[in-house]
């Protein structure tokens, strides 16, 4: 019958038929058996093995020594060679293998079979060949989360024709792993056991049954003409994914914002988020605490519901010194209120202040989530604004837990940024680099998803190309500028921006907390239009050249006009936030009436100031073509250098 049929099938792949089997009498069957029940001493079919017949020339076993021509040493010879050997405290080899050991290169010693022990100070249980359990996701890009595909170079997931074949063919052996590790497991249904009998086909003649079925992954490997120790070693990307790594530039039309892509739109991103609260769930937020309201997700009450949500006021370390933790938190706290988040008081909710890139406040937020998930029996979902540093706090928990970690860097060491550690998920200044969920596995039954990031309406971060996100997006600890304004006058922010004070205002201090690297100058108001038009992309930048086209394409300006209450010169009255760029404390002593010019359509807001006592620290003065901080003295007592904007 059919289960007599699998079982003489299993039992022949398995190297048992009916010629090696032994049945005992029953009268005998507590005898115990002898070697004469199993091998007849005249059997003609198995050979005599002698070491002579072997081949002296045969390169794939090594020769360790003297053989049958070559005498071997005496007994006494030997004998005194290891009372030598027990004095001087050493082991003598012969010189053959002596040699063998100096030469032989680790590649040799694999092919021999050999491997390098994986725990040394344990016990040597290493297989003497590399086990491939389980090969996850071949057909998914580990970098932004998208299906590879071969069709079309402009759409996300696109590989060569060459790298999709090897990955088509991984995907095919994790799913006849699938299959078999289903096959082994307790939690076996009707349909797996369907599903199993199928792909083995016929029953008698094996046809129509995948051949890979019943072997090992080595095996398959071998079969389909694959290298799994080679290809273990590699990271496969999709070509977007390997531009954005390795360039930091991506096409245009794989931008979410700059194009028509359905995969690349915000609606395909909600549709994957909003289902989140409808399962229990655990719902870490980041924010972005230098564009905080920027980064904010309008959405984020409707994606959590009733999970417990941590939110994580990311780049914490960009922030000077100055700046107190739970001074920060409780603005955080005030902040999302105003801004009418509700989600954070649910129960299990927290606030945390955080730097994905340092590791900065990680462990302990991590090790809440982790608990609250132990406690609601469930995962962890990353959400929150494109740029908000969500792949960076995956990469940096991915590079704590890397084995490898102290030995990354095997290559040639080359200037610049060729050797950095790019990590396993993709990061770049460009918003929206993750496009569906990705996957890591916590331990204990526990994952973290990463999730695509939500572009917020009015940043100026999604009008500027990748190398004017470089400039804009802060990489260094923010050194704060303030500058003295009379009526009359103004600071342009680069291109970008300009801050004016008009009426009767009498003057005021604008401390500027934006990236570094972004040019600030002081000017008259009435000349700064036609300061702007003549040196946008060389002394103001961003933009980049050529600059008045630039200007073009991130939108004529539009005005606003905020009037501020001053509240001494002790500390800042209020900031006024630029979405996507930064902020401006103001302080003073009256009433300012300051003007506000920015590409149309960027956000602008006040709020109550985030860091209201630090103008006095970052004072500068303007020395023609450079605005310089005031050298002080630092906490330690050395004198701190002054900073430079040109």
């Amino acid at each position: 019958n059919a289960l007599q049929a699998e079982f003489d099938k299993m039992a022949k792949k398995e190297g048992f038929d009916a010629s090696s089997a032994y049945f005992a009498a029953d009268a005998t069957f507590e005898d115990d058996f002898t070697e004469d029940d199993f091998v007849d001493d005249n059997d003609d079919d198995i050979p005599d093995f002698d070491m002579d017949d072997l081949d002296e020339n045969d390169a794939d076993i090594p020769d360790f020594g003297p053989s049958s021509t070559s005498p071997a040493q005496s007994m006494e010879e030997r004998l005194a060679a290891a009372r030598q050997d027990t004095m001087k405290g050493r082991v003598s080899v012969p010189d053959k293998l002596d040699k063998f050991a100096r030469d032989v290169s680790f590649d040799d010693l694999q092919k021999l079979g050999f491997r390098r022990e994986a725990n040394p100070f344990g016990n040597d249980e290493t297989p003497r060949r590399k086990q491939f359990k389980v090969i996850s996701g071949a057909m998914t890009c580990s970098g932004c989360g998208s299906d590879f595909q071969q069709d079309d170079e402009f759409r996300p997931g696109f590989l060569p024709f060459e790298k999709y074949e090897v990955q088509a063919k991984l995907a095919k052996i994790e799913e006849v792993q699938k299959v078999q590790e289903k096959a082994e497991s307790a939690e076996w249904t009707p349909e797996d056991e369907v599903e199993y009998l199928l792909r083995q086909g016929d029953p008698n003649t094996g046809e129509g049954g995948d051949e890979l079925l019943g072997i090992s992954v080595d095996e398959m490997a071998e079969k389909l003409g694959l290298d799994l120790e080679v290809l273990s070693r590699k990271k496969v990307l999709c070509k977007r994914c390997h531009g954005l790594q390795n360039f930091g530039t991506v096409e245009q039309k794989l931008r979410p914002g700059w194009t028509d892509e359905p995969t690349l739109s915000q609606e395909e991103f909600k549709k994957l988020l909003m289902p989140l609260k409808q399962k229990t769930a655990v719902i870490l937020a980041l924010v972005d605490l230098f564009d905080f309201s920027g980064s904010v997700l309008p959405e984020l009450d409707e994606i959590a519901g009733d999970n417990p949500v941590i939110l994580a006021a990311n780049k914490a370390d960009l922030l000077p010194s100055e700046m107190g933790q739970t001074r920060a938190e409780n603005w955080v706290r005030r902040e999302l209120e105003y801004l009418n988040v509700r989600s954070i008081a649910n129960i299990g909710g927290a606030v945390r202040l955080v730097s994905c890139k340092t590791g900065f406040g990680v462990p302990g937020m991590i090790e809440k989530a982790k608990s609250l998930a132990e406690d609601m029996d469930c995962d962890i979902y990353v959400v929150g604004a494109a740029n908000a540093g969500k792949s960076t706090l995956v990469n940096f928990l991915l590079d704590e837990n890397n084995p490898n970690k102290s030995t990354r860097f095997e290559g040639k060491k080359r200037a610049g940024n060729a050797n950095k550690w790019k990590g396993s998920v993709t990061t770049s200044p460009l918003p929206g680099t993750t496009l569906k969920f990705i996957k890591i596995e916590l331990g204990g039954g526990k994952n973290l998803y990463d999730t695509p990031g939500l572009l917020i309406p009015g940043s100026l971060t999604d009008r500027l190309t990748p190398e004017e996100l470089k400039i804009v997006v802060p990489k260094k600890r923010v050194e704060p500028i303030t500058f003295r304004v009379a009526s009359g006058k103004c600071v342009l922010v680069g291109g970008l921006a300009k801050i004016e004070l008009i009426g009767d205002s009498k003057p005021f201090l604008f401390t500027f907390f934006v990236a570094n690297d972004i040019k600030l100058h002081p000017t008259d108001s009435e000349k700064s239009d036609e300061f702007t038009a003549k040196h946008v992309g060389t002394l103001l930048t961003p933009p980049l050249e050529p600059g008045p086209e630039r200007m073009k394409d991130i939108g004529e300006f539009e005005y606003h006009t905020i009037n501020i209450d001053g509240d001494g010169w002790k500390q800042a009255a209020a900031d006024i936030t630029l979405r996507g760029l930064g902020w401006v404390a103001v302080t003073g002593a009256g009433k300012a009436q300051v003007r506000v010019g920015v590409p149309k359509g960027v956000g602008v807001s006040v709020r109550p100031p985030l860091m209201p006592f630090d103008v006095w620290e970052a004072t500068a003065k303007y020395t023609g073509g450079r605005a310089v901080r005031k050298s002080s003295k630092s906490r330690s007592g050395k004198r701190r250098k002054g900073v430079g904007r040109s």
